[in-house]
This record gives structure tokens, sequence and C-alpha cells, in this order.
């Protein structure tokens, strides 16, 4: 301890290391809970959710399904003409980012009573830490650094100007052609958008499918909206390397079908995952237990040391903000009420932000079926308000027990992540399909019962007596 001598020694309930959307919810609802905090953050405040995932890439996709409607309109019988102006959609973003980022603030944070520390921190050993001038000696610990980029070790990937997400939203000029590498949800939601934005693009993918875990029927209706975009989807890709000349284009070389072929691109961008960020912790000092995947957790969200937790990305099977602040919540739980609680990931909701959206909550169907699960499909095309809407490419995918407890569920369409909230609530509080056919909602909406009921109908199905505009139905076991 010699070296950290000259240190400003601090104590607290909590200390948080990181200021992400995970943190953030702690330092808030600890501190006004009558905790003393201390936030750990050396670099931007919101973390990735602000400052380069989550916002900039809605308010892109937002942009891009302005033009999206446009192209729609002449079936409305509305004349369509447009003007993109790139530079207005980069502003755009950044001032969505800037309206958003005082409610992530340091000023806002100390306002609440937390003492914010803007530098990196790490540990010492397992009950202190370093940040900037500070030595911090706190009760309890919660690490929400979160993750970055994966960037895979490509010969000469390293050479080229390539974009991650961290990168992609500072462009104010249209790409000529984006070469996107990888075809997850991020990948894809970037590259719908820039192709409805008049860009064309490329989505490169090592896998034999894209948008890697969604139900196989919900991913046809995006792949067909890909393709009427003429966004060349290339799977089963194997990259050899990139290089770049001296004018700035990008080549990429890479294998395809048992052919060596070249992609010459004027930006490049690399979706290949996330990567937790742990490297700054020294982990290895407190002995806290690690993988590449992240820091090592029981279902409390507590590390091997019991006093010291792990939130958000670092920590979840699933990388999502509002994974991050479903932890904060189960942390608190357990620092402040005392409660065991513990993570439940059973009606998880997640959605894939493409046009059209895909969502899902629950047991995955592909799983439902290989366990002899009822799968009962509606289309959007029996929906009135969708018709309405000329939003008929979609439908709902529900797995059905037995006994008509609902299990999972997959939505593909307009309004996908809405949507799927209802049936979150419904997995999470063991309702049978005869509840969600029960409620009653105004009509015409794309969330309307009869949308269910016709399913009903046809699946005859677990005592259910309905009345509607169709007539009465009756089914019984």
């Amino acid at each position: 301890m010699s070296n950290t001598q000259h240190l400003k020694p601090l104590t607290c309930d909590i200390c948080i290391i990181g200021a992400g959307s995970g943190g953030l919810s702690v330092a808030a609802a600890a501190q006004q809970m009558g905790a003393n905090v201390i936030l750990c953050e050396g670099n931007k405040m919101g973390g990735d959710c602000l400052n380069s995932g989550c916002v900039p890439s809605k308010a892109l996709i937002e942009a891009s399904r302005s033009m999206a409607h446009i192209m729609k309109a002449q079936q409305f019988g509305i004349d369509r003409q447009t003007v993109i102006d790139f530079k207005a959609i980069h502003q755009h973003i950044h001032r969505v980012i800037e309206t958003i980022a005082p409610h992530d603030s340091i000023e806002r944070f100390e306002s609440l009573g937390v003492k914010v520390i803007s530098a990196y921190a790490h540990f010492i050993n397992c009950k202190t830490i370093q940040a900037g001038e500070h030595l911090i000696h706190a009760k309890y610990i919660v690490i929400a650094t979160g993750s970055r980029a994966r960037i895979l070790p490509i010969s000469g990937l390293s050479q080229i100007d390539y974009l991650t997400n961290e990168t992609i939203f500072d462009l104010s000029e249209k790409p000529e052609h984006l070469v996107i590498v990888g075809g997850g949800p991020i990948g894809c939601e970037i590259a719908q958008s820039y192709a409805l934005l008049g860009t064309k693009v490329t989505l490169l993918e090592a896998s034999t499918e894209i948008l890697g875990a969604a139900d196989r029927d919900c991913k046809t209706v995006v792949i067909k909206a890909f393709n009427d975009l003429k966004i060349n989807v290339i799977t089963e890709v194997k990259i050899d390397s990139f290089s770049q000349d001296s004018d700035g284009l990008k080549y990429i070389h890479y294998q395809h079908d048992n052919h060596h072929l070249k992609l010459t691109a004027s930006h490049v961008l690399i979706a290949t995952g996330r990567t937790p960020n742990i490297e700054k912790l020294h982990l290895d000092q407190a002995n806290i237990n690690h993988t590449v995947r992240g820091i090592t957790v029981d279902a409390r969200l507590r590390t091997n040391h019991k006093h010291i937790y792990a939130i958000g990305d670092i920590a979840s099977p699933l990388q999502f903000t509002h994974m991050a602040s479903y932890h904060a919540g189960i942390v608190i739980q357990n620092i402040l009420f005392k409660l065991p609680a513990k993570v439940d990931y059973s009606s998880f909701p997640w959605v894939v932000y493409t046009t059209p959206e895909i969502a899902h909550t629950g047991l995955a169907i592909q799983e439902a079926q290989q366990q002899n699960f009822q799968i009962l499909t509606l289309s959007f095309k029996d929906n009135d308000r969708a018709q309405a809407s000329l939003a008929t490419d979609g439908m709902i995918k529900v797995a059905v027990s037995h006994k008509g407890q609902i299990l999972g569920v997959s939505i593909v369409g307009e309004n996908a992540g809405e949507l799927i909230s209802p049936w979150t609530l419904a997995i999470k509080n063991n309702l049978r399909i005869k509840h969600m056919a029960s409620l009653i909602t105004p009509y015409p909406t794309l969330s309307e019962p009869e949308f269910g009921i016709k399913i009903l109908d046809l699946k005859g199905f677990y005592g259910v007596k309905i009345s509607n505009s169709y007539g009465n139905f009756s089914r019984s076991t």
C-alpha cells in the first residue's frame, strides 16, 4: 500500500464503477434511499447507451423510417418526393443525445448527493478501490463498466479506417458503399437504416443466418424487407484480410462458396459482437472470478466476494440497456433491503429495431417446438388496423403449454417492440391464452384481442368462451 499513501481516503456505503444505465440506476436509487454513494466514471456519463448505442441508433432508425413511410406513401395515394440531408440527420442524432444527456450528467447526480469521480477506477484489493487521486473504502462495490465493440484479429483491419458503433454516428455525409461485418441486431439495424437513406449496403455474416437467435419465420419477414431494399446479404463468409488505398477506399478479401472474392467499400463497419470492459479494473488484485465473457456472478449478481456485485453487460447472458436497469433493481433489493432477490430471465423481452421490428419474450419458439408445445400463429393480415396502415407484413407466434399457459412469444411487424409488453406481463404472471383473449382494447389497434380470437377459433383452445363480431365460439379440452 506504500504507493497509495499520497491518495485521498474516502469511505462510503456503495461505490459504483461505471456510469452507464446500470450504474446510474443504482446510484440514483441508493442515494435517494439514504445511502452514501460514490460513482466513478473515466469516460462519458451515460455510457454506451446514451453516447454510442441505443439513443443515437434509434435516432438514426427513426430518420430512416421516415423514408420507409415516404416510400409507401404512393400506396396511400400520396405523391412522394424527398431530399435526404445527411448533415441534418447527423444534427438530429446529436441533438437527441444532447437533450437526454442532462438526465445522466455529473451535475444531476451531484445534485442528488452522489459524489462523482471523473476517473477510471480499479481494485487495489477486494475492499479498496483507487479512482484518480482517491482511495475508496466501500461497504459494497457494484461493477457496471459495460462493454464495447469486439474487434476480431483479422489481417489488415488495424490498418484501415473502420467504423464501430462508437464512430458511425459521427458521419455527416452519406457513405457510397457501406460494408458491414456482422449480421447480428446491431449490424442489421444499421444496414437497413443506411439502405433506406440511399446507401449501397453489403452485409457479411460468418454463420448461416443473420439476426442470431430470432425466430426463423420472423427473420424471413425482415429478410424480405432487406431484399426489397437490395441489401446484399452474404452468409457463411470467411474474411481473409482488409486493405485501404491512398484514396481511402477499403478492400475486403473474403471466401464464399469456395471462391476467393473481393469487395470495394467507401466505409466498413465492424459489428461482430461485444466484449466486456474489464481490463482497467485489475480484477486479479481483488481475486474476482472472471472469464473473457465477463465477471462471474451468482443469481443475486454477487461475485465470489459477497460484498461485490457486477451488473449489466459484464455479467449478463443478454446485453441490453433494460437488462442493466433490471440488474440494478436486483442489487438495490439485496444491498439496501436485505432481500435475497435473484435474477429471473424467463420473461425477459428483447427487440431488434429493424423495419419491421422483431420482438421476443419468454421461451424461444424453436425450443418450444422441440418440447412439443403448441405454437399459435397470427398473421398481421388478419388485423384491421394493419390493413388500414398497409402494415400487413408480420406475425405473432405464441408458444402455449398443454394447459394453455403462455410460455414464449415472438412478434415481427410494425410496433412489435410495443406489442411485446403485454405478453411479457402474461408470461411473468403465468397467465393463459384465455386471459389475453378476454382483454378489452380499443378498436382498431394492432393489440386488439380479436387478433388472437381468430387463432382460438382455428385451433380450438382450452375452455375459452368468447363473443365478438365474428360470432360465438366455445372451445373445451
